[in-house]
């Protein structure tokens, strides 16, 4: 019998990450970027949050292309935001990051499937958003330890399911850019990935 595995610490947080980060210039900055978590465990209970920056090179862009963060438990948004998505490498020194906008999250619903399509439609005042994948690749486990990990002090054991394609579209309206190639637990994927069973465990 395979030894037990255990992960000293505190858990954070448990549930899914999906993410989509799309470039118009494969060697340029992220120009439109989005992140999704779907929590069942953390300090401020349960909750989904989308951080979304549709100009995350501007710190303060028009409302049609502006930075938020969606949530229905704006305590475990705020949370993630500060926490976690702060230390995510594309994008903790973006100017869009440091303004983003909290705003209420109305509904959340998941469509479709990882062998073909996936999809999450959020809904919120005045905001119609689908995150779409497809053209998966196999799904792997992994679990990063707190060195490797965005935060530098959590192990993370996850499930990734890594897309070729990835699409943000807003209120009816594709935002630019495609995935690049990215490399994570020594993995080759893009920046379009379904994370499920995420558990961020504070060593």
């Amino acid at each position: 019998m395979a030894d037990v595995i255990n992960f000293p610490g505190t858990v954070d947080w448990s549930g899914e990450n999906p993410g989509i980060s799309l470039k118009e210039d494969p060697n340029g900055p992220f120009t439109s970027v989005a992140s999704f978590f779907r929590v069942v465990v953390s300090p401020h209970g349960r909750g989904n949050a989308l951080m979304l920056m549709m100009s995350p090179m501007v710190a303060n862009p028009p409302p049609i292309a502006g930075n938020y963060c969606f949530s229905d438990n704006e305590k475990l948004g705020r949370y993630l935001v500060e926490n976690f998505v702060s230390y995510f490498g594309a994008w903790k020194d973006t100017p869009g990051l440091k303004n983003l906008k909290y705003l209420p999250l109305n509904k959340v619903t998941p469509l479709g499937n990882t062998t073909s399509m996936y999809r999450e439609h959020i809904e919120a005042d005045g905001f119609d958003i689908a995150l779409t994948w497809t053209h998966f690749y196999p799904p792997f486990c992994f679990a990063l330890p707190p060195d490797q990990s965005a935060t530098g002090k959590h192990w993370m054991p996850s499930t990734f399911v890594p897309a070729r394609e990835g699409a943000i579209e807003v209120n009816n309206r594709m935002l630019p850019g495609k995935p690049v190639p990215r490399n994570i637990g020594g993995n080759m994927i893009t920046t379009a990935f379904l994370a499920f069973s995420e558990t961020w465990i504070r060593a």
